[in-house]
């Protein structure tokens, strides 16, 4: 059974920091594109940012300059740090991953999500 676990999220003040992470667990081969979606109350799940194996980064208009995604392949571990943060920025955090499993399948994941809520 697979798993992504995200942790980091929390509370903090307009202007400040917080790194988000997401681990990745089970069968896994290699994980292809990993990105990080966020959903507010009342919208839609929208993509804040994505990274390929390779390192190369998309972000949100919103939160370039900003926030900066990386991983560690190593760890199977995908970060979101987020520095300058807005009240804009308060919602749950989910991370993604296209998968390729031991057994040669390819399957989509999601975390759990973590809440970050941006208020002083």
């Amino acid at each position: 059974q697979e798993h992504f676990v995200e942790s980091g999220g929390g509370l903090v003040q307009p202007g400040g920091s917080l790194r988000l992470s997401c681990s990745a667990s089970g069968s896994i081969f290699t994980i292809y594109i990993r990105g990080w979606y966020r959903q507010a109350p009342g919208k839609q799940r929208e993509l804040v940012a994505t990274i390929t194996t390779g390192g190369t980064t998309n972000y949100a208009d919103s939160v370039k300059g900003r926030f900066t995604i990386s991983r560690d392949n190593a760890k199977n571990t995908v970060y979101l740090q987020m520095n300058s943060v807005k009240p804009e920025d308060t919602a749950v955090y989910y991370c993604n991953g296209n998968v390729r499993l031991l057994d040669g399948r390819i399957r989509d994941y999601w975390g759990q999500g973590t809440q970050v809520t941006v208020s002083s």
